[in-house]
């Protein structure tokens, strides 16, 4: 049993709100965590795709009601977006008898956006904490570049061998594409849906081409845009903005799109294992969207992640919006002999970060240049978790505009 961070996030959220939604993707450990979580107190687990528990909830209010002193489990709660306002109800009935915390834990494996436009706003009494695949903090430190290579869902990267994982992973792909996605809207065929999937694993870490995609796909730029919402959705894609800042620059406004585990780039496109990443043009692509999804994985709830690209060609690879206005540039860089463009000192000169760093494969933390730091993925992730708030600068304050990106 791998020990996940955010566990004691979610328990704190369950001692404050009486409703915490824990947010993912199939198979990255939702159920898992909420069973230890139930271990330590009365609980009851109601699995909503299961006949027998939607049975039970029947008539929810009445069943729910007769588990007061209990902390409900609610599993696959998009599928029943109904219950929201029965849960609303039975919040607000406990609240007056002095029930105000730690009622109902809903496991989902869709975006916050997707349950709020699901069902009853449960706005002011639940909290929202994602619990992706491992992360890099969550392994032992020998297995990263298993964890690139796999990806970080439990049972891909536990597996017995590469061949067992990719196995997984190209079921896993199957199930989302012939079983799940159909359940939540508008049928997509799957064939197409994993030809699109496929060509954004391709194009890991690059600008989002909706046209292109379009003609390659034969469908118009709105499909595009539905297919892709979609699995933004359901948090296996991430639509990373641009960044907004009042530099008299022509800014880059076109999102970059990554395909968020690195397991699932490399079954989509028929890399089983190291040498087969290794060898394809993706592996750069594919190292930066691992990196970059383990960074976000430990940067605050508060904070705000883009990218900066100007039409000069200034350039860095993650903004992070740190808690207190604090401003970090990140540049990502595979290989052990990290060397920076002159589009990231370009781009440093517009924004004038906080502080720099230039991620690299290796360990070792040492100066670059002058005010940037060469550093692990380790070393950054710890860094990111800790980072404590702080007064806005005032040139972040006046140059930040660009709204919450989609976690």
């Amino acid at each position: 049993m791998i020990p996940r961070r955010k566990t004691e996030i979610v328990l704190a959220r369950l001692s404050q709100f009486p409703a915490v939604a824990l947010l993912g993707p199939r198979q990255a450990g939702k159920t898992t965590l909420a069973e230890q979580i139930a271990a330590g107190q009365p609980s009851v687990y109601l699995d909503l795709e299961s006949p027998a528990d939607r049975e039970k909830l029947a008539d929810a209010e009445l069943y729910l009601s007769g588990h007061e002193d209990k902390l409900v489990i609610l599993d696959e709660v998009q599928r029943a977006p109904h219950l929201f306002q029965t849960l609303r109800g039975l919040i607000d009935k406990g609240r007056r008898r002095g029930r105000t915390a730690g009622r109902f834990l809903l496991l989902g494996s869709a975006s916050i956006d997707l349950l709020r436009q699901s069902g009853e706003t449960l706005a002011g009494r639940i909290a929202y904490v994602e619990l992706g695949p491992f992360n890099a903090l969550e392994i032992d430190g020998e297995a990263d570049e298993k964890l690139w290579i796999r990806g970080g869902f439990p049972d891909s990267f536990l597996a017995d061998t590469d061949a067992a994982s990719a196995i997984w992973r190209e079921n896993f792909i199957r199930t989302y594409l012939e079983r799940d996605i159909p359940q939540l809207g508008p049928r997509v065929p799957a064939e197409t849906l994993r030809r699109f999937w496929t060509m954004l694993a391709h194009l890991q870490g690059g600008m989002l081409n909706a046209a292109q995609l379009a003609r390659a796909l034969s469908v118009d730029g709105k499909t595009i845009a539905r297919y892709l919402d979609l699995l933004v959705d359901l948090l296996l894609v991430r639509r990373l903005p641009p960044f907004h800042a009042n530099v008299g620059k022509r800014l880059v406004k076109s999102p970059k799109v990554y395909v968020r585990d690195s397991g699932i780039v490399h079954a989509l496109l028929g890399l089983d294992h190291r040498d087969a990443v290794l060898g394809h043009p993706v592996a750069g692509g594919s190292w930066e969207g691992f990196v970059l999804e383990n960074l976000l994985s430990a940067a605050p709830d508060r904070g705000n992640a883009s990218f900066y690209r100007t039409a000069a060609g200034a350039e860095i690879d993650l903004l992070l919006e740190m808690p207190g206005g604090k401003l970090w540039a990140v540049e990502i860089k595979r290989g052990l002999t990290p060397t920076l463009d002159k589009g990231f000192h370009h781009a440093r000169e517009d924004l004038d970060p906080d502080r720099c760093f230039i991620v690299y494969s290796g360990e070792e933390r040492f100066p670059k240049a002058e005010g940037i730091d060469a550093i692990g993925l380790r070393e950054l992730m710890s860094l990111i978790a800790g980072a404590v708030d702080g007064p806005a600068p005032q040139r972040v304050e006046t140059a930040l505009r660009r709204g919450r990106n989609t976690r």
